[in-house]
């Protein structure tokens, strides 16, 4: 019975039941963009699948109960035998379970590539963002691996088998494996080449001891590793299994599980090698970090993606909470400032979706042997990673606020969203490791600029501010003397103007025309919601509305 002193209205209902596919235009048109003359539709099919499920009500529960229930370390059992297993809420192997079948551990050897996962990555990382670590992780690791093709051998069917088998067992007895990494020591950071742990040779072929400490290890639970230690030849890459072929466990004794602001739901890890942990050589002696590089690129782009899509999951849920919310006499979207917030909201997120599926199919077009891809990846995809990843934090915050206090509480979703929010920014790479990354693309390798100039020169001629963006960035670039201190603005208008670029000629006309005059053509303050108002606001609210009858 319902109290007279406690009737509820005028709240609105919980944003579930929806496709996360099929109501995000910037990813289903940018999907399609892309996919080719012959589209598949059965990859279509897969994708529309798994938006429905991202936006069912069951899988949010299930993100829920994974970071309400973190993840807790057992080094010991009763016995007092170190096992250093962590044990997790069963809804993170479901939704690892989803996550690894429907192909997120796998552009290799599934049809789509690069673009089908990225736009699966965008989607299914909605539902809970934690559990893209292992999964981004696994996906990374084959490339890296292929340095040393008898290990690629053995591993990359497991990496890419598109099943989940948990629990530490020899991989000969598995039918799929997740993968982590470990490179981060607590001197070094960044800084890898300072990294002290030491790898042995055992006498067997390719086989290293290790002995070291690393202060930051991915997804400890992991079945194999990607680490970095310094061997007699200098800093090499190495494979390390949990389990070794002989059914043994290897020594990886978990020191701590780190506390984390956010990504609750996912274990980060402090672990240590006592000179009796076994590992195999990747790669060259001395050339480790240009083996994991094959890693790292793979990661940035998920961390450009995963940012996109807590921008697009943050955007969803301010525009359905206007929607159905009733203030000063009217719908709050109908209130012309309320639109204006969300339309540079959804613009900011329109943004970020279209550059990281360029950066997909670029990835695609590289391991085609496209030379533009490949080089215009070489300086773009540090820019994206620079300038995506710092822009998620605002954006959900500012999301945030459009709920009032509701979205203050964390029965709304945001908070979760927004501790999430700066992740990226920190993973494989802070922001000036990113702009300095991007620096040297531009001071030692001109062919990546050719590639970006003729990437956005495609846009020339189509929006005066976007033309006037290009001219000033070739202004800045004209002088790389001293430029180290100027970093970061050169890499944001980098990825500004490649931004523009992709919406001027993709997007809808409101919505590019809202981009160039607010992020190109300086016509904005500094909060969000200061777009011009005579831009089709509306038009572009209606984009990032989810609706029901989207469910597909």
């Amino acid at each position: 019975m319902t109290s007279r002193t406690h009737s509820v209205a005028n709240q609105a209902p919980p944003l579930v039941q929806y496709n996360v596919f099929t109501t995000d235009a910037a990813l289903t048109e940018g999907y399609a963009l892309y996919e080719g003359p012959d589209p598949d539709d059965s990859i279509f099919g897969e994708l529309r699948e798994l938006g429905r499920d991202a936006g069912s009500a069951e899988v949010r529960e299930w993100g829920v109960r994974a970071n309400e229930y973190p993840p807790v370390l057992r080094t010991h059992d009763r016995y007092g035998n170190r096992i250093d297993e962590v044990d997790f809420h069963p809804d993170w192997h479901r939704l690892l379970d989803r996550g690894v079948s429907a192909g997120l551990a796998d552009a290799w050897s599934r049809p789509g590539g690069q673009l089908r996962r990225t736009a699966a990555f965008h989607i299914w990382t909605q539902a809970e963002a934690g559990h893209g670590c292992p999964l981004s992780m696994t996906h990374a690791a084959v490339p890296a691996l292929r340095a040393e093709p008898e290990l690629a051998a053995l591993w990359e069917p497991l990496l890419t088998s598109g099943t989940y088998d948990p629990g530490l067992r020899p991989a000969a007895e598995k039918t799929g494996v997740l993968a982590g990494m470990g490179m981060t020591e607590k001197q070094g950071g960044s800084d890898v080449r300072t990294n002290t742990s030491r790898a042995e040779p055992t006498g067997e072929s390719g086989m290293y001891a290790l002995t070291g400490h690393k202060w930051f290890c991915s997804a400890p639970m992991s079945d194999v590793f990607l680490v970095l230690a310094q061997a007699p030849g200098g800093l090499t890459c190495f494979l390390l299994p949990r389990v070794l072929p002989d059914g043994s466990r290897n020594s990886f004794r978990i020191q701590r599980l780190k506390d984390k602001l956010g990504n609750r739901s996912n274990a980060s890890s402090e672990v240590e090698f006592d000179g009796t942990t076994l590992a195999w050589r990747v790669g060259e002696e001395g050339r480790g970090v240009r083996t994991i590089i094959e890693m790292v690129a793979a990661t940035r782009l998920d961390c450009v993606t995963g940012s996109a899509a807590i921008m697009r999951q943050a955007v969803a849920q301010a525009s359905h909470h206007a929607a159905h919310r009733e203030a000063f006499g009217g719908p709050l979207v109908d209130k012309p400032l309320m639109r204006n917030v969300l339309a540079d909201l959804a613009v900011e997120s329109e943004a970020a979706t279209a550059l990281a599926l360029r950066l997909a199919a670029a990835y695609d077009g590289a391991s085609a042997g496209r030379a533009h891809d490949r080089y215009l990846l070489r300086l773009a995809l540090p820019a994206a990673k620079y300038w995506v990843t710092k822009r998620c934090t605002p954006v959900t915050a500012e999301a945030l606020e459009c709920l009032g206090g509701n979205g203050y509480v964390e029965d709304s979703g945001m908070p979760r969203l927004l501790r999430e929010s700066p992740l990226n920014s920190l993973w494989e790479g802070s922001g000036n490791v990113q702009a300095l990354d991007a620096l040297r693309a531009l001071q030692r390798e001109p062919q990546a600029l050719n590639a970006f100039l003729t990437e956005v020169g495609a846009a020339s001629g189509a929006d005066h501010r976007l033309d006037a963006a290009i001219k000033d960035l070739l202004t800045e670039l004209s002088d790389l003397d001293g430029i180290e201190g100027r970093a970061r603005r050169v890499v944001e208008r980098l990825a500004l103007v490649l931004q523009g670029a992709l919406l001027v000629q993709h997007a809808p006309a409101e919505v590019a025309d809202a981009f160039c005059a607010s992020r190109l053509g300086g016509d904005r303050g500094g909060a969000f919601g200061t777009l011009p108002g005579t831009l089709g606001l509306e038009a572009i609210v209606d984009r990032v509305r989810p609706r029901a009858d989207h469910a597909g």
